[in-house]
């Protein structure tokens, strides 16, 4: 019973309490975090997000969002996304709605609606990446916000913008893109051809064999396996840190507990041995697929 009370103790300074909210976590890659409430967590498949929580992605990583409604939100490497306004309304009586300000604070982005089938709620959803705002009637954009301006590309449908130098106005063309450098006016909408839709959309996507996570995968890392609480805990610890959501699974044997740190929910052989590599490259030698 002590050891199980002292575990679990180490273990909740490390936890991001779980949201009932209108926002999954279906894929990441790695390394990637959640902020909330002044406390930082690695990004995890199945970990539900909601209103003020800021999503942060490292170099190379991706993440693949479920909003109520049944829309994907994608982010890129080196991206902040912060939710704001986020609410699943289902009052009786009224149509169900889902409501969302999603601030693209820096990297690509991308709202789709062609992922996870039926929609399931009417959608009232605002997107600013930086210095433009779009709202969004059921569509397919994708954006980027970098240190040099502001891009926003409708794949499909229509949103409405709006700029402080520009006002609103609509976009309706498909592969129609604005681009907004930094303190200038908006240059004029213009098309973009099929091969630079297919670089923008690769920055938002998790690549398979990349080593990413999504919900239902059956493969795993085991990136440490001690008898030894405490090398497990470092090990857990220097995942974590690094924004890898690892879990810590003591196994009792005939000899006492065995400690196994683990990557979960991989979707394939490929993904594991790829996440093994990002393992190794962390210090963790060790790190295999469990035997």
């Amino acid at each position: 019973m002590c050891y199980k009370l002292g575990l679990m103790a180490l273990l909740a300074l490390h936890a991001v309490p779980a949201l009932a909210q209108a926002i999954v976590v279906e894929g990441v890659l790695s390394p990637a975090w959640v902020e909330r409430g002044g406390r930082l967590a690695p990004l995890a498949v199945g970990m539900q997000l909601g209103d003020r929580d800021r999503i942060r992605t490292g170099p190379g990583a991706r993440a693949l969002l479920r909003l109520a409604e049944g829309s994907a939100v994608k982010l890129g490497e080196n991206a902040m996304l912060e939710l704001d306004g986020v609410a699943d309304r289902r009052d009786a009586g009224v149509e169900r709605l889902f409501t969302a300000s999603l601030d693209v604070v820096r990297g690509a982005f991308r709202f789709t609606t062609g992922i996870f089938g039926k929609h399931a709620a009417g959608r009232e959803v605002k997107v600013r990446i930086s210095t433009v705002t779009v709202g969004i009637r059921g569509t397919d954009l994708w954006g980027k916000s970098d240190e040099a301006r502001d891009l926003v590309c409708l794949i499909e449908g229509r949103i409405s913008v709006s700029h402080a130098e520009t006002g609103e106005f609509t976009m309706a063309e498909p592969l129609s893109f604005l681009v907004a450098p930094r303190r200038e006016k908006p240059l004029p909408v213009a098309s973009v051809d099929g091969k630079q839709l297919e670089l923008w959309a690769a920055e938002t996507e998790i690549q398979g064999g990349s080593g990413g996570a999504r919900r239902g995968g059956r493969y795993q890392v085991d990136a440490s396996v001690s008898t030894e609480q405490k090398t497990a805990l470092a090990a857990y610890d220097t995942l974590r840190a690094a924004g890898y959501p690892a879990v810590l699974l003591p196994v009792k044997s005939d000899s006492g507990y065995e400690y196994r740190v683990r990557i979960q929910q991989l979707p394939t052989q490929q993904d594991a041995q790829a996440a093994i590599e990002k393992i190794k490259a962390l210090g963790l030698a060790e790190a295999a697929v469990p035997r």
